[in-house]
Order: structure tokens, then sequence, then C-alpha cells
């Protein structure tokens, strides 16, 4: 077993309290938005949290309908986060379930204007996702954006102008998960088998040169962004062209500021690491409450945010038994430095 801290650190502020397993959080003009992964029970997949506790579905009741076709509602929701033109995004998974088959039109990225509160646009990524996909992450640089495919190793690269998608790195080991370990243990389904994660964690350098990125299990690499955007350049140029960056551990989500460092959280050891630009390492705060920290969020006034989801502690991915401990909170605490322009507003 991994060594856990034991003391908390009084630098963390819990700011919300949830009810479900909660994996997203971002921040919009004052706003706060949610996502559930419907990992410990089914419901409202993305909500605005309002300062007097209430919870509303958003952008709207239709969107979070269960059991809908596509069109006009959500079949899985893995996460959202405000991108630097002042939209909030929505990342559908298209299948509702990591090792579940896509639904046909399911995997989008899901633009919201929250000036009235509409869905502007949906890019589609049909044509980039396997029939295991789970469309996992999202990052922009400029007009392309860059996605995570947990369910199926490999990147997806989104052309914003003209919404035509293309896979990279497919079935590359820089993209292939191995076990996820949390406080000691690796995941298991139901069943008792190993739950393996494919590439999930992945952040733009700020000035846009570099894509990291990193399965679950560990092991960031880096890849140069001139190479992806590139639909002419070859898979196995694509390929020569990777380089290992750090040997991370199991990590539940990661976030980068304006300089360049990126903080990821160990989910061995219930802490957050802060990976600098030269490559050393290290930690940034240890918190026996800090189980399973998420998809963390770096706002404008350089606060993170950081969602102890509990993931490891849901059935699904403990043997078959719920052991999580409500609420869900989600911690924020101060840091040096705030976000690059690049990555969100």
């Amino acid at each position: 077993m991994s060594s856990l801290p034991t003391e908390e650190d009084h630098r963390l502020t819990p700011v919300l309290h949830e009810d479900r397993v909660c994996t997203g959080v971002t921040t919009l003009r004052g706003r706060v938005f949610l996502s559930y992964p419907s990992a410990d029970r089914p419901g409202v997949q993305v909500v605005e949290a309002l300062p007097d506790g209430r919870r509303v579905p958003y952008p709207d009741a239709a969107w979070n309908r269960a059991d809908q076709p596509p069109s006009g509602a959500f079949v899985h929701v893995n996460g959202l986060r405000a991108g630097p033109d002042g939209r909030l995004w929505i990342i559908d998974s298209g299948s509702p379930r990591i090792g579940g088959a896509q639904v046909p039109g399911g995997a989008r990225l899901i633009a919201v204007d929250p000036d009235d509160d509409h869905v502007e646009r949906v890019y589609h990524l049909d044509e980039a996702v396997h029939p295991g996909s789970y469309v996992d992450d999202v990052r922009f640089n400029g007009r392309v954006a860059y996605f995570s495919d947990a369910g199926a190793a490999g990147l997806i690269v989104l052309d914003l102008d003209s919404g035509r998608s293309r896979r990279v790195l497919d079935g590359h080991p820089s993209t292939a998960g191995g076990p996820v370990v949390a406080d000691g243990r690796a995941l298991r389904d139901p069943g008792g088998a190993e739950v393996r994660l494919h590439v999930d964690q992945l952040e733009v350098s700020p000035e846009g040169r570099w894509l990291y990125y990193q399965p679950a299990s560990g092991g960031m690499s880096r890849i140069a962004t001139r190479w992806l955007d590139d639909p002419s350049v070859s898979a196995d140029e694509l390929a020569r062209r990777v380089e290992r960056w750090c040997d991370t551990p199991s990590t539940g989500g990661t976030a980068i500021d304006a300089t360049g460092t990126i903080y990821l959280s160990d989910l061995e050891r219930r802490r957050v690491l802060v990976l600098a630009p030269d490559r050393s390492v290290r930690t940034l705060v240890a918190d026996p409450r800090l189980a399973w920290v998420d998809a963390m969020w770096l706002d404008a006034d350089a606060r993170l945010w950081m969602p102890a989801a509990q993931l490891h502690l849901t059935a699904g991915l403990n043997g078959g038994v719920s052991a999580v401990e409500y609420p869900v909170q989600i911690y924020r605490m101060p840091v040096e430095i705030g976000p690059p322009a690049r990555d969100h507003a």
C-alpha cells in the first residue's frame, strides 16, 4: 500500500459539496459549472452551481434528458471547460461508459454561448472515433482542438473552422494505458478484472508549441503541435516525433499555468504535484481529503479548483462495491500563477 497523508492542509478550502460523484468544474464570468459522469448513479449531467446552493440543469433540462437520441441530448458528458473564446465547451464521450460501445452521433464537442445559454455549435467526432472510444477531454490551440481518447488509445485533432476531425497516434505506446493505481490498489471492474484507461490528460504549452499528454496510468509524453496540426504528416513520422517527458504516477487530472508549469493529481498518494518546465517535480499539497482529484481548473484569480471525485471508490472501479463518502467535495487553493490565455479566458 502507498503511504497516504494523515494531516489536513489548511490551504484547502471546501467550496462545493455534491451528493453525486462530480469530476468536472469550470468558472466563466463569475459563474460555476459542474459535470457528473453518472459513476455512482444516473442523473443530470451538467449544471450551473448557483450561489444559493441550487443546481440548475445546463444548458437546459432537455439536454440532460436520459435515454434520448443524441440529437439535442447528452449521451455521456465526461468534462467541460471555459474556452479562450469565452464559451462553455462540453465534451460528450459518445459512450455510456468506459468499455461501452459508441452511440452513433454521440461523440461531440458542444459549444454553449453563456450570453443566452444556448448551444451555438456542435462538432461531431464520428469520423475520428473507434467503436470502443471514450472521448475524455479537450484542450485548445488557436482554431485547433485536441482530444484524448481513454477508451481506444489515441488522440483526436479537430479543425474548429471546418469541423473536420482526424485521429492521430492511434494505438501508439504513449497513448496506451497500464494499470491505474489509486490509494495503493489497482482499479477493478465489478467482475474483478483490471481496468485500464488510455490517454486521458492533456495540456497545451502557453505559447502553443507543445502538446503534453498521458494515459491515466501515468507516463507523460509530448509532441510539437506543428506535427499534429499538419494532416499531411504520416503516422510513422508522427510516431517518431513523440518525446517521453516525465515518469508521472497514476493521475486523475491536470492543469497548466501561464509559465508552462503543470499541476497533476497523484492518485496513489492523495496529493497534487507540480511539474516545472525544467521537468523538476515537487509536491504542492498532500491531504487525506484529496481522494482521486479529477479534472482540475485554474481560474483567472490563480486559484486551483480540485474535485475530489473518489472515482476509485465507485462500484464500477472498486470491484462492484461502492465506498464513496458523501458529500463529494470540490476544494480550492491559491497558487502563484494564473492560466495561459491560450487555454481559457
